[in-house]
C-alpha cells in the first residue's frame, strides 16, 4: 500500500512539473501586432466585423463541397465492384449518379453555376 501511495505521489509530482515546464516554455517572447491579429480571409479585423460577404461565392463553395463529398462516397463503390453482385452494384451506382446529375441540372437551371451574375 505504501508503494502504491509513493508511486502516485511521484506521478503527480512529475506531471505537475511537466505542466509547469510546458507553461513556462510556451510563453511568447514578444507580442507583434500582425501575429496577434486573427487572420480572417484578408478582411481587416479592426474594422467593421459585419462586412457584406458575397452570397454567390458562398453558394458556389457549398455546391463544391456537396459534389466533393459525393465523389468521396463513390470511391468505395469502385472498390466493392468485385465483392458485390454486379446487377445490384450497377443499380446502386446508377441511382447515385442519377441523383448527382439531377442535382447538377437543378443548380444549372437555377443559374447557381453562373459566376458573373
Amino acid at each position: 500500500m505504501l508503494l502504491l501511495l509513493l508511486m502516485s505521489i511521484i506521478i503527480i509530482i512529475i506531471s505537475n512539473f511537466m505542466m509547469m515546464l510546458s507553461i513556462t516554455l510556451s510563453k511568447k517572447s514578444y507580442m507583434d501586432r500582425e501575429k496577434c491579429s486573427p487572420f480572417e480571409c484578408g478582411f481587416d479585423p479592426k474594422s467593421m466585423s459585419r462586412i457584406p460577404f458575397s452570397l454567390h461565392f458562398f453558394l458556389i463553395t457549398v455546391i463544391f463541397m456537396i459534389f466533393d463529398i459525393e465523389i468521396a462516397l463513390m470511391l468505395p463503390m469502385i472498390i466493392t465492384i468485385n465483392i458485390n453482385n454486379l446487377i445490384i452494384w450497377y443499380k446502386i451506382i446508377s441511382i447515385f449518379i442519377i441523383i448527382l446529375i439531377l442535382g447538377l441540372y437543378h443548380e444549372w437551371n437555377q443559374n447557381m453555376l453562373n459566376w458573373t451574375n
